[in-house]
């Protein structure tokens, strides 16, 4: 699971209309209110970059995979309090629910990454660490009572292929012994092709997976080893091709642009090689240098980084080469097929964004296990221990190893609604979101205020009505929208370091 300040997001870049065509007309109307089919679509794919808006409107904010962000969780909620959402979950049986596993080893650091993980060559950690996941899974069970039906489950870390192959389908095991998997579900796996080749795959899918995130970053040899992550490009393409040959539902590839050594011409290679292997959909975030929060950034010399200019090229044309071969953006980093689920749920307002990103559909309530995994039950987000003593420690007291969380208010629920709409449909109706929450109109007028200046400078448009339209132009500033409805951001400066938005 990726942490939020483990990416920046968009740098200062020059205009460039990217969808292949003229931008849509200033008459024309774009998104989905409420997750609701709008009336009339700019195409909700379409996407300008515009180097002046986002130089007057960046800075830094959060990614929104929930609202509150987990840096406004506190320690005064504890396991009792996520016990209790639990047991208030056990009575909704009916509703949407899935799992996510955090496996934070790797046996090797890359350096440029962010998340919460653990180097070791000793595969006898993952050995402990699944008999601590067992236990983990029994409490919970037994607080749910009875077996319920999971639609979606995602293995993240780290680096989930840590495990070996018996160790997987054991944990299988341990799910399938307190949840009944739904055949049509969505099963997903992160993937690191230098620890996975054809014949683990064909293992993994046998085991219960069918979908895959492969990381790639970039295939140029200078790069990888400028970040210590050497990754052939002949074993990943193999591996492309394998996962496709072996029947998975969907392939997602992850690039990085801003690394130490990435030039132009070689980002354009790495991009060409992706578009030739037409995975289904393609994170391209960039890279956040913050050596000060994640120490392996330490090895990444400054002066090896592409300047600003360099940057905005590598994205900008990243981008264009994309939407040319037919991806949808989706918003913040992420495209996919135009075919795909996710680019049909943007275009018929119905995309969700959850903390695995988005979604093709309301994925309902998240049970998280792990050292640091995040639930979201209810109106509850529980966050588990960050580090494996600690995790250790709570679960054999017999305890379950919440750390810190939150429980949401009426104000958090509806700003909740208000971005989820913003950072997926980049459309909001304001006053129909405060009728559906019951609160008096002009309640959100707070956040419209703030939001005049970017009507006034055409990255979005206010409509007649308060409905809120994200424009093309606007798009790579869709969190700093939303975060103009963000209470804790406007009462109190961040508790945490937010990736950038230029």
């Amino acid at each position: 699971m990726r942490s939020e300040v483990s990416h920046a997001a968009i740098p200062a870049q020059p205009r460039l209309a990217t969808a292949g065509a003229p931008a849509a007309p200033a008459g024309d109307i774009g998104g989905a209110a409420g997750h609701v089919a709008p009336p009339t679509v700019i195409g909700a794919g379409e996407i300008e970059i515009d180097r002046g808006l986002i130089q007057r409107f960046g800075g830094r904010a959060p990614r929104y995979t929930s609202y509150p962000t987990a840096d406004r969780f506190h320690d005064g909620f504890g396991p009792a309090d996520y016990r209790r959402a639990i047991v208030e979950r056990a009575d909704r049986r009916g509703e949407p629910l899935g799992l996510y596993f955090h496996i934070p080893f790797c046996r090797r650091i890359c350096y440029y990454c962010g998340c919460n993980k653990i180097g070791s060559r000793h595969q006898e950690a993952s050995a402990q660490y699944l008999d601590a996941l067992e236990v983990e899974l029994r409490l919970v069970g037994d607080l749910l009572g009875s077996r319920q039906s999971i639609s979606h489950l995602h293995f993240g870390g780290g680096t989930p292929t840590f495990m070996l192959d018996d160790e997987l389908a054991r944990l299988f095991g341990m799910i399938d012994r307190h949840f009944d998997r739904a055949a049509d579900g969505e099963y997903s796996i992160e993937v690191d092709p230098r620890t996975v080749d054809r014949e683990r795959l064909r293992v993994l899918r046998d085991i219960g997976f069918n979908r895959v995130s492969l990381g790639v970053q970039d295939f140029d040899e200078e790069v990888q080893r400028a970040v210590n992550r050497i990754q052939p490009y002949e074993q990943t393409r193999a591996l492309m091709e394998a996962v496709r040959e072996h029947g998975f539902r969907s392939m997602n590839v992850d690039l990085i642009y801003g690394l130490p050594k990435q030039r132009i011409e070689g980002f354009e290679r790495t991009i060409e090689r992706v578009v030739a292997a037409a995975p289904d959909r393609v994170a391209l975030y960039q890279y956040a240098h913050l050596p000060q929060l994640f120490k392996p950034q330490r090895r990444i010399h400054e002066e090896d980084l592409p300047d600003a200019d360099t940057r905005a090229a590598l994205f900008a044309r990243a981008v264009a080469r994309f939407r040319e071969a037919g991806y949808v953006y989706l918003g913040l980093d992420h495209f996919a097929r135009h075919d795909d689920e996710l680019a049909v749920a943007q275009r018929e307002g119905r995309l969700h964004r959850n903390f695995q990103g988005y979604a093709a559909h309301d994925a309902g309530d998240l049970l998280a296990f792990g050292v640091s995994a995040i639930a979201s039950v209810g109106d509850v987000y529980a966050q588990n221990e960050k580090g494996l003593p600690a995790y250790y420690a709570r679960l054999e007291q017999g305890e379950l190893p919440t750390a810190r969380g939150i429980r949401l208010d009426a104000d958090d629920r509806i700003r909740r609604d208000a971005i989820q709409a913003i950072m997926c449909d980049f459309r909001l109706d304001v006053r129909a979101l405060e009728r559906r929450h019951g609160v008096a109109e002009g309640y959100l007028d707070d956040a419209l205020e703030r939001l005049v200046p970017m009507d006034r400078a055409g990255a979005i448009r206010i409509e007649p009505g308060d409905v809120v339209q994200v424009l093309p132009r606007g798009r790579l500033l869709v969190r700093a929208v939303a975060a103009k409805f963000d209470r804790y951001l406007q009462q109190a400066p961040a508790s945490g370091t937010y990736s950038k938005l230029a």
